[in-house]
């Protein structure tokens, strides 16, 4: 027994000895598992930070893309009033109410919304004017509750806060002394619930707590019109304690692109265009900026190198109802519908060149011009074309988003015939050469505004045109620099860019972008923000972001849910230009593989969608790859097709279609003018004539007729739009695939 105790005992040692080796490792075993798994995790976070880059990139640039198109819409809205007889014969059509407003007397007088009666069955808010209150506490309440105030009480609102804003100076000067500190809020662009936060978190205006709300009030969210009603509520109530300064989508019409138009003609289809009229009075006589005791400049965009403050005081901002077009003077001066004419003659003998150095690609528009960055080119044997900073003083006054001026300088190669000291100018498809106009005084005021509205910051010094967005400048540090300076200023604080945390700060600190719009891409693309001023001018920031799902996702999570919407919008990009990129793959491919090298495949789509995104980093989640490395090409339209496109339907029309078919929503919800969903097969053809001519695309009559038929129905003569529209929808077909190429991407990455 005494040895069968003596052998259990050793057992225990060395099972002690065991456990407390375990329990104990040695200090380097220890260190260099804490060194293996930071390497993973440091490899893991500048993945997941890469994946987090090139979503932001995609979103931004095919938002800025959008900004592009709806310039080059609005130069087809002057077309069409050039062309277009009145639809029905009962007086102005709403295009030219729209690109031309003349605002009804009607509109003027009290009798506006007296004569509106407000039916007993009506459940939404009632309120009093003057405002209290209780007033904009039941509008908050409201809105909550997802009720809709009526057209009668909107309409006084309007009128009302045109009565004041009348009143206004461009540049309204304010003062830390009186409070004890100011909110500053970005773009909203319709996000009622993140409105309601800053007022749950930061406390609701008052002149304890005064609110300047920077512009981008509407257009994008599906709450455009409660958000901007609230605004003008508190407008109203605390007229010295609630500012608000005009941004770039408080414009008519870039309201028909993003939404505004729209949601105020489906919630108020009786009274909609008077109200409609009203805010686009409103709108232009909103402040374009704020200064804070004499050291903050506060404006929706930025500035240019041209910028001054004294003549940006002076203006009659109400004149400019929209920064989208030229002052009449100048529209008359270029006579574009003569260059359209004269671009199109050029374009005929230019087909002989190759592709990419053509402004144009055949039947659609082309690289250059899918890039949609307007350029211009001043010929003079005496003058220099550059986009260098000091000439940015000519190029980016017409460098605006109204094309066919808003453009960046590029030279064009020069027909013998062509004149010196002429424009030419990239008119949608053609190249179109107009008289080179001078700078009068309306035209110098618009430009300001414009720069004002639309510009954006750069790293670099100079100032330059806003290639990416079409409008506005790009202005470095030593431009920011010169405008404080001279104003005796400290600071500029501006909007109009979404950042991922919210705000940002450039140029050394002096100049900050905050926006206010979280979730703006994707639920939980980036934070919302809003930054308080006290008497010392310290900005303190505060971040923030609504959320209803994201909190029960990790970052993961999030990360790949925004990915993969930016990815499907990229794909769809992709299909929408199928002809083109096919056109261009096949250059490298003459046999007909089916394959190209990566490097080719890049340059392709680049060239085409000139989107400026990393396409090789983005190519595992776009493309397959052959055995021998080379991309199938075909592979990047797979996971895409149309909804269910019409037999009829040529194919070229067809992807015309599918291309512009936000263009043709807007034009086509214009014509429509009760909002039935129906128009006549006669304004059909008639708008896709102008549209197919305008474009430059080579869609015969014959086929516009067809296609006319073929979505009659019921053969009852009228059109149903919604499921014309339907028809013509880009489909994901498995979007599981996506999660598939997502995860083979980071395998390849980790290969």
């Amino acid at each position: 027994m005494g040895c069968g105790t003596s052998v259990a005992t050793e057992t225990q040692v060395k099972q002690l000895e065991t456990d407390e080796a375990v329990k104990s490792p040695s200090p380097a075993l220890t260190m260099k598992a804490a060194v293996l798994i930071q390497r993973w995790y440091r490899r893991y976070m500048a993945r997941l930070e890469v994946r987090r880059r090139y979503t932001w990139n995609i979103f931004q640039s095919i938002e800025y893309a959008g900004e592009q198109d709806q310039l080059q819409l609005s130069s087809f809205f002057t077309y069409m009033l050039d062309n277009f007889t009145h639809l029905n014969g009962n007086g102005p059509d709403l295009i030219s109410q729209l690109l031309d407003p003349v605002i009804d007397p009607w509109l003027d007088r009290e009798t506006c919304y007296k004569t509106i009666p407000i039916p007993e069955s009506y459940t939404g808010p009632r309120i009093l004017f003057p405002l209290s209150v209780s007033d904009t506490n039941a509008l908050l309440s409201a809105f909550k509750e997802q009720q809709i105030l009526h057209a009668r009480y909107v309409l006084q609102l309007l009128y009302e806060s045109k009565k004041l804003l009348k009143q206004m100076p461009n540049i309204v000067h304010l003062s830390t002394s009186y409070t004890k500190e100011i909110t500053i809020c970005g773009d909203l662009h319709g996000r009622l619930d993140d409105l309601l936060l800053i007022f749950y978190k930061n406390g609701l205006p008052s002149a304890e707590t005064p609110y300047i709300f920077n512009g981008d009030f509407v257009d994008r969210g599906k709450k455009s019109v409660e958000v901007v009603i609230l605004l003008f509520a508190y407008l109203l109530l605390y007229p010295d304690h609630m500012h608000l300064n005009r941004g770039n989508h408080e414009d008519h019409i870039m309201n028909l692109r993003y939404g505004f138009t729209k949601e105020v003609m489906q919630k108020y289809k009786t009274h909609g265009r008077e109200i409609l009229q009203l805010f686009q009075d409103v709108f232009s006589l909103l402040p374009i900026a704020t200064v804070i005791d004499a050291k903050i400049l506060i404006v929706h965009g930025g500035i240019s190198d041209q910028t001054d403050l004294d003549l940006l005081g002076s203006i009659e901002r109400h004149k400019v109802k929209s920064a989208l077009r030229f002052p009449r003077r100048s529209l008359e001066q270029l006579d574009i519908g003569q260059s359209h004419r004269l671009g199109k003659r050029m374009r005929s003998t230019d087909i002989s060149r190759p592709s990419s150095s053509r402004s144009y690609n055949g039947n659609h528009r082309t690289p250059t011009l899918r890039k949609r960055r307007c350029r211009l080119s001043r010929q003079d044997s005496g003058a220099s074309t550059s986009s260098s900073s000091s000439s940015s003083s000519s190029c980016s006054s017409l460098c605006s988003p109204r094309t066919p001026s808003c453009i960046s300088p590029q030279t064009y190669p020069s027909s013998p015939s062509t004149p010196c000291n002429v424009l030419q100018v990239p008119f949608l498809d053609s190249l179109s050469s107009v008289p080179l106009p001078s700078l009068p005084q309306q035209e110098r005021e618009w430009k300001q505004i414009v720069d004002i509205l639309w510009s954006d910051p750069k790293t670099q010094e100079g100032c330059s045109p806003n290639s990416f967005r079409g409008g506005g400048c790009y202005f470095g540090p030593d431009v920011t620099q010169r405008l404080l300076h001279k104003h005796g200023l400290q600071l500029l604080i501006r909007s109009h860019e979404c950042k991922q945390e919210g705000y940002e700060l450039c140029h050394s600190g002096r100049v900050i972008t905050i926006f206010s719009a979280s979730n703006y891409y994707e639920e939980g693309s980036n934070r919302g923000a809003y930054i308080k001023l006290g008497k010392e001018l310290v900005p303190r920031f505060y971040q923030y972001q609504v959320s209803r799902t994201t909190r029960r996702l990790t970052l993961t999570q999030r990360v790949r849910a925004a990915e993969g919407s930016a990815l499907r919008a990229l794909k769809e990009k992709l299909f929408a230009h199928r002809s083109e990129l096919m056109t261009g793959f096949l250059k490298y491919d003459p046999n007909e593989t089916g394959c190209v090298s990566v490097g080719e495949w890049a340059k392709v789509l680049e060239s085409v969608l000139r989107l400026d995104l990393p396409w090789r980093t983005l190519r595992p989640h776009l493309v397959h790859l052959a055995p021998d490395g080379s991309v199938e090409y075909q592979s990047c339209f797979e996971d895409v097709g149309p909804g269910a496109p019409l037999p009829q339907v040529a194919p070229t029309l067809a992807e015309t279609l599918f291309r512009y078919r936000t263009d043709i929503e807007i034009i086509f919800n214009i014509i429509d003018k009760d909002h039935s969903g129906l128009i006549s097969i006669e304004e059909f053809r008639h708008t896709w004539r102008l549209f197919s001519a305008h474009l430059g695309v080579a869609i015969d009559d014959r086929a516009i007729d067809e296609l006319a038929r073929s979505i009659d129905f019921n053969k009852d003569g009228s059109i149903d739009f919604t499921e014309f529209l339907e028809a013509f929808r880009v489909v994901h077909k498995l979007d599981s695939k996506d999660h598939q190429l997502s995860e083979n991407a980071d395998k390849e990455k980790c290969a």
